[in-house]
């Protein structure tokens, strides 16, 4: 679960697995679901495996309504790095921006491949704080 704090530059948010806290979130600000430049909708979306050319392994976000290609991956800057996804990050520095994203991703990427691999069907819900 992603429980969001929405900002003017930048959303932020606290990621939980099974009730336990794991890392913060960045992403775009709201602005109305707008493709590439808003945080996606809130709401409950299955995860999968993803490979991306360009990024290496992520999760793509199912069923975005009027979006696709939404992923988790690393970035430190969602103004910057983002269009539309959502990023781990370890740290939060302001709103949308945070630190060594990657460092948080890998681990959380392993635990969701394996319970992927598993046959678990892996949900993300997104709301307010």
């Amino acid at each position: 679960m992603i429980e969001r704090t929405y900002g003017d530059n930048g959303t932020n948010g606290d990621l939980s697995v099974d009730g336990e806290a794991r890392c913060h979130t960045i992403e775009l600000p709201w602005k109305d679901n707008q493709h590439g430049i808003s945080c996606i909708p809130e709401g409950r979306y299955k995860l999968t495996k993803n490979d991306s050319p360009h990024l290496g392994r992520t999760l793509l976000i199912n069923d975005v309504p009027d979006r696709d290609e939404c992923l988790v991956h690393a970035a430190n800057n969602a103004l910057l790095e983002l269009r539309g996804c959502i990023a781990p990050v370890t740290t939060l520095t302001g709103e949308g921006t945070g630190d060594a994203s990657r460092a948080v991703l890998e681990p959380l990427l392993d635990d969701t491949y394996a319970a992927i691999d598993a046959g678990d069907e892996v949900w993300l819900t997104i709301q307010s704080a």
